[in-house]
């Protein structure tokens, strides 16, 4: 069984495949649209896209144009982070599902707890506010499933103190040495689901020596290791890559890593410390 099938459970019971292609920094366009034309056709059923990174247009449009059954692809995409309004959102998401051009989304999150120009401020009121809004959408059926995405603990509990439906996902910052583990201790404590974002940093750690090492004893490339990582962990990570040798590669994922070797990566300090950091996640 190719890891692209294998599935997370999401509170609700949605199956979540365990393995996402992510598209942030994929610019709209040809681009976007070839990417994840040649993700879906090596098997990827799960694409993460988000309004703020202009591209879901391409996106929606390779999913439709895939030949793959609707039902068989799970979509994601992120409310504006700037957009903390009930009306704002409801018309946020009509704006997404147009763009998409789709019926529905499988996940839609919350892109930030504050807007971008603003990080680290209070909008507890106005996430609140938000995620009512978030949980409209859901009872419509427009959306399968909600959450949250650059969420910490105390934004986590904010919406869980004052909410019907808690965030069924928080899409943070994780990789190899950068593990969030307040957000990650307090996730699994209340189920959860984490997805890593840049679970490669970016590539910045595809030069740490250590993860080199590891990745040669297992006879797999660095970002191979890093992914199954994320995955063994119980943490979904959401690769990107636009050439398709990169996007079959972050595939082949069907080995497995000793639990004691997950112990020295999981005590490994940041492998990218010059990487950029969401230091308002910690």
């Amino acid at each position: 069984m190719s890891i692209l099938t294998e599935t997370f459970e999401l509170p609700n019971g949605l199956q979540i495949p365990k393995v996402g292609f992510g598209t942030w920094q994929i610019s709209g366009g040809k681009t976007a649209y070839d990417a994840v034309s040649n993700a879906i056709e090596v098997g990827y059923r799960h694409i993460d896209t988000a309004q703020a990174y202009n591209n879901e247009s391409s996106v929606g449009k390779a999913v439709r144009d895939s030949g793959i059954n609707r039902e068989e692809i799970f979509v994601t995409s992120k409310l504006p982070a700037q957009i903390k309004t009930y009306d704002g959102a409801l018309s946020a998401f009509d704006k997404t599902l147009n763009n998409l051009g789709l019926d529905y989304l499988d996940l839609y999150l919350i892109h930030a707890p504050w807007p971008w120009s603003q990080i680290g401020t209070d909008h507890d009121r106005d996430n609140v506010e938000t995620w009512r809004a978030m949980e409209k959408i859901l009872s419509s059926g427009r959306a399968k499933s909600i959450g949250v995405s650059n969420f910490n603990v105390h934004d986590l509990k904010n919406i869980l103190e004052n909410s019907t439906v808690a965030p069924m996902v928080d899409q943070i910052q994780y990789y190899v040495g950068y593990t969030e583990p307040k957000i990650t201790s307090f996730s699994e404590e209340n189920g959860i689901l984490l997805e890593a974002y840049s679970p490669l940093a970016t590539g910045d750690l595809v030069n740490n020596d250590q993860i080199k090492a590891m990745a040669a004893k297992y006879g797999v490339s660095v970002p191979q290791l890093a992914l199954r990582f994320c995955i063994e962990n119980g943490v979904l990570p959401l690769p990107k890559a636009t050439g398709t040798a990169h996007i079959e590669s972050n595939a082949e994922l069907n080995f497995s890593i000793s639990s004691a070797d997950m112990k020295i990566l999981n005590d490994l300090p940041d492998t990218a410390p010059m990487h950029m950091h969401n230091a308002t996640q910690g």
